[in-house]
C-alpha cells in the first residue's frame, strides 16, 4: 500500500501537482482571510444581504458561457494537438462571453423576483451579476492551461487571483463597506485574466480549417454546467432557505461562517482532480490505470478524513471561537457538516469526476437534481424546527446520498467499456 501511494504521489508531482497543491492551499487560506476581513469590516446585516445575493449568483455562475469552459476541459483534452486546443479555446471564449452577457441581462430583468424573500438584496444581486462574465473569462483561461498541461502557470493564476482578492477586499471593505467588497469580487477575476492572457500569445483569429464544436460538445457543456449548478445549489440552498424561512440576515451570516471551514476542505480532492482530470480523461478506456487510480485515491482520502474528523471533533470550540464568541454555541452544526464533507472527500469528488471523464455529465446532473428535491423537502421540515442545525443535517444526508449514487452509477456505465 505504501509503495503504491509513493508511485501515486510521484505521478502527481510529475504533472506539477505540487504547484497546484501549494496554490490551492494558499488560495483557500487567502480566500478564508478575505471572508474574515469582510466579516470584521462590514456590519452583519449588510453582509448578510450581500451573502444572500452572492449565493444566488453562485448558483448561476456555472451556467456562464452556457458551460463552454466545461466542454473545453473534456473536448480539449481529447483534441489531437495544441493548435486544435487553442482554436477551441478562442471559439468558446468568444461565444461564451456573448452567452454570459445574455445571462446577466436576464438576471437584471428578473432580479426583483430572485430576491423576493429579501428585497433589500436586489441592488446587490444586480451588481454581482457582472461576476458571470468576469469569472467566465478567468475560468476559461485556467481551463485552457489545464488542457495544455500547464499546471504550473495555472497555479500562478490561482495565487495572483487570491492575493489581489485579499488586498482589494480589505481596502474596498475598509473604505466603502459592502459596496467596496462587491467591487473587489467583480474586478479581481478580470484583472487576473488581463495579466495572464497576453502570456499565452494566442491568435484570436480561428483557423479556416477549424471544425466548430458539434451538438455533442454543447450537450456535454450544458449538462456539465447544469450539474455544477445543481451541486452548487446543494451547498448554498441551506443559506437561501435560512434567509427565506427564518427571515434573518444574521442567521445567514452565522451559517455561512460555521460552514466555511467544512466546505473549504473540499479543496483537497479538488487539488488532485484538477491536476489529474485531463490525464484521467485521456486514459479513461485503460481500466487498469483507472482502477489503480481509484484504489490509491480512496486509501489516501480515508487517511486524510480520519485526521480531519479527529481534529474537528477535538477542537470544535477553539475553531469556532476564531469567528467570535457567538459562534461557540453552533458546535453541533459544525461537526455534522464535517461528517457530511467526509463523504465528498472520499467518494463524491472522485466518482463525479470519473463520470464526467466518461462523458456522462448528464448522470451527475440527475444525481444532483434528485438530491435538490429531497433537500428542499427536508429543509422545509427541519429548518423551522431546528434552525441552522436542521439545514446542516439535511446537507449531510444529501452529501452521503449523492456520493453513494455516484459510485453505483459510475460502475454501471464503466462495465460497458
Amino acid at each position: 500500500m505504501i509503495d503504491n501511494l509513493k508511485i501515486f504521489f510521484k505521478e502527481f508531482i510529475s504533472r506539477k501537482g505540487n504547484y497546484v497543491f501549494f496554490a490551492t492551499v494558499l488560495g483557500r487560506i487567502l480566500s478564508f482571510l478575505s471572508s474574515w476581513i469582510a466579516l470584521k469590516l462590514i456590519p452583519n446585516f449588510e453582509l448578510g444581504l450581500v451573502i444572500y445575493a452572492l449565493n444566488i449568483i453562485s448558483l448561476i455562475i456555472p451556467l456562464s458561457g452556457f458551460g463552454a469552459s466545461q466542454g473545453l476541459l473534456r473536448f480539449g483534452a481529447l483534441s489531437k494537438n495544441e493548435k486544435e486546443k487553442n482554436n477551441l479555446f478562442v471559439y468558446i471564449l468568444k461565444k461564451g462571453s456573448v452567452f454570459s452577457i445574455i445571462i446577466i441581462v436576464i438576471i437584471i430583468i428578473f432580479s426583483s423576483l430572485l430576491t423576493n424573500q429579501l428585497k433589500e438584496s436586489q441592488s446587490y444581486l444586480i451588481y454581482l451579476s457582472l461576476l458571470i462574465l468576469t469569472l467566465f473569462l478567468l475560468e476559461s483561461l485556467k481551463t485552457q492551461l489545464r488542457v495544455l498541461h500547464k499546471n504550473k502557470t495555472f497555479a500562478k493564476t490561482e495565487i495572483i487571483y487570491n492575493i489581489l482578492l485579499v488586498i482589494l477586499v480589505f481596502f474596498g471593505s475598509y473604505f466603502y463597506k459592502e459596496t467596496g467588497y462587491i467591487i473587489a469580487l467583480i474586478i479581481v477575476p478580470l484583472i487576473t485574466f488581463l495579466i495572464f492572457i497576453p502570456k499565452r500569445q494566442i491568435k484570436f483569429n480561428i483557423d479556416k480549417n477549424f471544425k466548430k464544436p458539434t451538438f455533442s460538445f454543447w450537450k456535454y457543456s450544458l449538462f456539465s454546467s447544469m450539474s455544477n449548478v445543481a451541486t452548487q445549489l446543494l451547498i448554498v440552498l441551506d443559506i437561501i432557505l435560512i434567509g427565506s424561512l427564518m427571515h434573518s440576515p444574521e442567521k445567514v451570516t452565522i451559517y455561512k461562517y460555521v460552514s466555511l471551514i467544512p466546505f473549504s476542505l473540499l479543496f483537497l480532492p479538488r487539488v488532485l482532480l484538477t491536476t489529474d482530470f485531463v490525464s484521467i480523461t485521456e486514459n479513461i478506456s485503460n481500466k487498469k490505470y483507472i482502477n489503480n487510480y481509484i484504489k490509491n485515491y480512496i486509501i489516501l482520502f480515508l487517511l486524510i478524513s480520519l485526521v480531519i474528523a479527529i481534529l474537528s471533533f477535538a477542537f470544535d470550540d477553539s475553531i469556532l471561537l476564531f469567528f467570535g464568541n457567538e459562534f461557540k454555541q453552533y458546535t453541533s452544526t459544525f461537526k455534522i457538516l464535517i461528517f457530511g464533507i467526509i463523504s465528498i472527500l472520499i467518494f463524491r469528488g472522485l466518482f463525479g469526476n470519473l463520470l464526467s471523464a466518461l462523458g456522462k455529465a448528464s448522470v451527475n446532473y440527475w444525481i444532483a437534481f434528485i438530491a435538490i428535491l429531497l433537500n428542499l423537502v427536508l429543509n422545509f421540515i427541519l429548518i423551522p424546527i431546528y434552525g441552522i442545525l436542521g439545514a446542516a443535517i439535511t446537507s449531510t444526508f444529501m452529501m452521503w446520498i449523492t456520493s453513494l449514487l455516484s459510485i453505483i452509477l459510475f460502475y454501471k456505465y464503466y462495465r460497458k467499456i
